[in-house]
C-alpha cells in the first residue's frame, strides 16, 4: 500500500515562487530538467542526482510522519487502557487501520507532492482537509469491521496528534528553511535541523545573509507581507527584509514573519542604521502622484536608495507583472499622467490601416503600441534604422500573435519613389508623421540634412497623402518650434507651416500637427545621460541650471497624437496643457537622491553652457492669445493663419537650393529667411534673463 502511495513522484522545486513568472507547467518541467543536466554534467556522477534527491526528501518526510504515527498507535492504543482494554491483535488492526485511512488520504489529496519549504496557507489546508477525510473513514471502517470497537474520542485522538505533529514537523522544517545561517549559533542549528529532515544541509555563503542588501519594506500590508515573503523564501534573492514601515498602529510595534513594524513618524536615520537598512522599497500599490511625491520627499533625507514593488491589480493582471523596479523621476517631479484617449478616439482608428513614419523611435514605437490597442486593419511601421522598427514589430508579434497585422518598411522619407511605392501598396487611410532628426546640438552642425530630412520629408509624406486620397494626416512637432532659436525647432516649424498651408487647398485629406514639450525617456533625453552619469560615479552635467523644460511622458504625447487626429477638423495646431515647467537642476539633484546618494557630495553636477542654439526657457504657444478649446480641458489649439501655397513653394525652392549646395551656414541663413520667428538664441537668452531679473527685483 505505502509503495503505491508514494511511487509516483514528481519534482517539488517550485519555481513558479521562486521567479514570479507565468511559465506554464511544461515550461516548468523542462527548465528543471535542464537545471539537473547541468547538476550532472558538472559533477559527472560524483554526486546523487537532483531526482534522487528528492525521492530521498520525499520518503523521509513519509518516514518522520509514519514514526510520528506509530508513537501515537502506541500511546492511544496500546499504554493508554482506557474503558475499552485491547488486546495485542485488537490494537495492531486498529492501528494498521488507522495508518492506512490516514496516508491513503494524504495520498489521494497528494500531500506528499507539496514543496514545503515554500508551503503556504494552501499546503496546510490541504494537509488538514486530508485528515479530516481520513478520520471520517477511519471512524466509518471502524464500526464496519468485526474488531473490537474503540471509542469516538479515542479514534479523534488519533487523528487529531498525528494530525497535529505532521503540522510541527513541516512547520518546523519551512522555518528552519527560511532562517537558517552561519552567522548565529541558532542558524546553525537549524541548518542541522534541515540536515536531519531533507537530507541535506542549505548551501550558504560564508557570509550568509551579510552579503544581501538590507531593505525596509514601506507597507505592512497584503503586499508588503508577500513581498518579504518572496524574499525570505528566496534563498537567491540579493535582498532581506529587516523592517516595515506603516502607518496602522494596530500593526507597529509588532512583528510580521518576525520582521518588525516600524511607524512612519518614527523613522529617522538612527532606525535606519540600527537595521542596517540600504534600500527602501515601496510596495503600495495604486500610489497617487501626490503620494509618491510625499513619499519622495519624506524619505530622500535619508540617503537610501527607493525602488517599487509592482503589484498589478486583478484588472491589470493581464497587462503587468510583478518585479522591483527603479523608482522613476517622471512620478516624482510631475504632475498626475494624463490619459487622454478615450473610446471615441479608439474607434476612429479600428480596422483603419495606419501608416507611422519614424515606428522605430521613442515616439514612433509608442504610438505603434497605442494603435495596436485599437484594433487597426493593418498596421504599417517604417523607418530608416531597422533595428528599432525590428524590435517593434517583435514585440508586437509576441504580444498579438496573429491578431494583428503588421508590416514594415525600411526606407528614408527623403526617398519619394519608395516612399510612394508604401503609398500604392498600403492605401493607408490614416497617416501619423513622426520621422525627424531632433538632436539640437547635431542638427546645428548639420543644418542642410536637418532640412532634408525634416522638410522635405514632411513636404514628400504630405503631397503623398493628399495624392492616395489619406483620411488623416497628423504630423508629430514639437515646442521648440515656437520662436525656434536652433535648427532642430526651426525646420519642425517650417513643417508645420507645409501641414498648414496644404489644408487650405486639400479636398479629402484632414491635416493637423501636434506639439508637445520633452518627452521623457525618449533616445537623447537628458534622463537616459543623467543616468549613465550616476551610474559612472558623477559629475552629472547641466548646460545652465536656470534651464526650464515642460516635459511629458511617451505614452501621454502618443496619446496626444492620437486623439487629436481624431478630433482634427483640418489645418489645427494641438497644444497640451502640460503644467508647470520642471527646472533641469531639480531634476538632476532628485536623480540623484533616487539612486542613494547625496548631491554635491557624493555625485557632483556641473554647468558645461547652452549648447549651440539652445535656450534657457522653451514655450509652447506662438499667439497665446488665439486658444481655442476643445473637447479635452487639457488640449487646446492654436490657430494661425496658413501661408500661401505660392509663398510656401518659393520659401522650399530657396531650401533646396541651398541644401544642394551643402553649405551649412548659407541653408541656416535660409532658413532664418524661410522662418520668420527663427532667432539666435543669444537674442531670445537676453530677454529671458532679463525679464527673470526684473521678476527678482519685483519680489525683493
Amino acid at each position: 500500500m505505502f509503495l503505491w502511495l508514494f511511487s509516483r513522484v514528481e519534482r517539488e522545486v517550485d519555481l513558479k515562487i521562486l521567479l514570479n513568472t507565468t511559465l506554464t507547467k511544461r515550461t516548468l518541467i523542462i527548465a528543471e530538467r535542464n537545471s539537473i543536466l547541468n547538476i550532472q554534467q558538472k559533477e559527472k556522477g560524483t554526486a546523487p542526482s537532483g531526482r534522487k534527491k528528492r525521492i530521498g526528501n520525499r520518503w523521509l518526510l513519509a518516514l518522520y510522519d509514519l514514526i510520528l504515527f506509530l508513537m501515537v498507535d502506541i500511546l492511544l492504543l496500546v499504554l493508554y487502557k482506557g474503558a475499552e482494554e485491547l488486546e495485542v491483535v485488537d490494537a495492531i488492526v486498529q492501528g494498521i487501520t488507522a495508518a492506512v485511512c490516514i496516508f491513503f488520504m494524504r495520498g489521494i489529496w497528494r500531500v506528499y507532492r507539496q514543496v514545503w519549504r515554500y508551503g503556504g496557507i494552501q499546503s496546510y489546508i490541504r494537509l488538514l482537509v486530508s485528515d479530516g477525510c481520513a478520520f471520517l473513514l477511519f471512524y466509518l471502517v471502524e464500526c464496519l469491521l468485526p474488531v473490537k470497537h474503540i471509542s469516538f474520542a479515542r479514534v479523534l485522538c488519533i487523528s487529531c496528534l498525528s494530525l497535529l505533529g505532521s503540522l510541527t514537523i513541516r512547520m518546523i522544517y519551512r522555518y528552519a528553511y527560511k532562517c537558517c545561517n552561519r552567522n548565529t549559533v541558532l542558524g546553525r542549528i537549524l541548518n542541522g535541523i534541515i540536515k536531519v529532515f531533507a537530507g541535506n544541509r542549505v548551501e550558504l555563503d560564508s557570509g550568509g545573509q551579510t552579503n544581501k542588501i538590507r531593505v525596509a519594506i514601506v507597507g505592512a500590508g497584503k503586499v508588503g507581507v508577500s513581498l518579504a515573503e518572496e524574499l525570505l523564501g528566496n534563498r537567491a534573492s540579493a535582498y532581506i527584509p529587516k523592517c516595515f514601515i506603516d502607518t496602522d498602529p494596530v500593526k507597529t510595534g509588532r512583528q510580521i514573519q518576525g520582521i518588525p513594524v516600524i511607524a512612519e513618524n518614527e523613522v529617522a536615520d538612527e532606525v535606519l542604521e540600527h537595521y542596517g537598512i540600504q534600500e527602501i522599497i515601496v510596495a503600495l500599490p495604486q500610489l497617487s502622484s501626490e503620494d509618491k511625491k510625499a513619499l519622495y520627499e519624506k524619505y530622500k533625507p535619508f540617503r537610501c536608495k527607493l525602488k517599487v514593488y509592482d503589484y498589478p491589480t486583478m484588472q491589470q493582471a493581464g497587462e503587468s507583472k510583478r518585479h522591483l523596479r527603479e523608482f522613476d523621476v517622471e512620478e516624482l517631479l510631475f504632475r498626475k499622467p494624463i490619459v487622454v484617449t478615450d473610446e471615441k478616439t479608439g474607434a476612429y482608428y479600428r480596422n483603419k490601416v495606419v501608416l507611422i513614419t519614424g515606428g522605430g523611435g521613442s515616439i514612433g514605437s509608442e504610438l505603434c503600441r497605442q494603435v495596436a490597442k485599437m484594433s487597426p486593419k493593418k498596421l504599417v511601421l517604417l523607418d530608416v534604422y531597422e533595428n528599432g522598427v525590428y524590435d517593434v514589430q517583435q514585440e508586437l508579434k509576441i504580444a498579438y500573435k496573429n491578431e494583428l497585422d503588421v508590416c514594415v518598411e525600411i526606407l528614408s522619407v527623403c526617398n519619394r519613389p519608395a516612399l510612394e511605392r508604401v503609398f500604392d501598396r498600403y492605401r493607408p487611410q490614416i497617416v501619423i508623421h513622426a520621422a525627424a532628426h531632433k538632436h539640437v546640438p547635431l542638427m546645428e552642425h548639420n543644418c542642410c540634412e536637418a532640412i532634408e530630412n525634416n522638410v522635405f520629408g514632411t513636404l514628400n509624406a504630405v503631397e503623398l497623402a493628399e495624392k492616395y486620397r489619406v483620411q488623416r494626416f497628423m504630423m508629430v512637432s514639437t515646442d521648440k518650434a515656437v520662436n525656434p532659436t536652433n535648427v532642430m525647432g526651426a525646420t519642425k516649424r517650417m513643417c508645420e507651416m507645409i501641414v498648414q498651408s496644404h489644408s487650405k487647398t486639400s479636398d479629402y485629406t484632414t491635416f493637423s500637427a501636434t506639439r508637445f514639450g520633452n518627452v521623457l525617456g525618449s533616445a537623447g533625453s537628458v534622463i537616459p545621460l543623467f543616468k549613465r552619469q550616476i551610474l559612472n560615479g558623477g559629475p552629472i552635467t547641466v548646460t545652465d541650471k536656470r534651464i526650464i523644460r515642460y516635459f511629458m511622458t511617451i505614452p501621454e504625447a502618443s496619446q496626444l497624437v492620437l486623439q487629436s487626429g481624431a478630433m482634427a477638423k483640418n489645418g489645427e495646431l494641438f497644444v497640451l496643457d502640460m503644467g508647470k515647467p520642471v527646472k533641469i537642476l531639480d531634476l538632476a539633484e532628485n536623480m540623484v537622491r533616487l539612486s542613494g546618494y547625496e548631491p554635491y557630495r557624493d555625485i557632483d553636477i556641473v554647468e558645461t553652457g547652452l549648447r549651440p542654439g539652445e535656450k534657457l526657457y522653451e514655450e509652447l504657444l506662438v499667439n497665446t492669445e488665439e486658444l481655442d478649446k476643445t473637447e479635452n480641458s487639457l488640449i487646446f489649439i492654436e490657430r494661425d493663419e496658413p501661408i500661401d501655397r505660392h509663398e510656401l513653394a518659393v520659401k522650399l525652392s530657396i531650401l533646396k537650393k541651398v541644401c544642394l549646395g551643402g553649405d551649412d551656414d548659407e541653408a541656416k541663413e535660409a532658413l532664418h529667411q524661410a522662418v520668420p520667428t527663427f532667432h539666435r538664441p543669444e537674442e531670445v537668452n537676453a530677454v529671458a534673463e532679463k525679464a527673470e531679473e526684473m521678476k527678482t527685483v519685483i519680489c525683493v
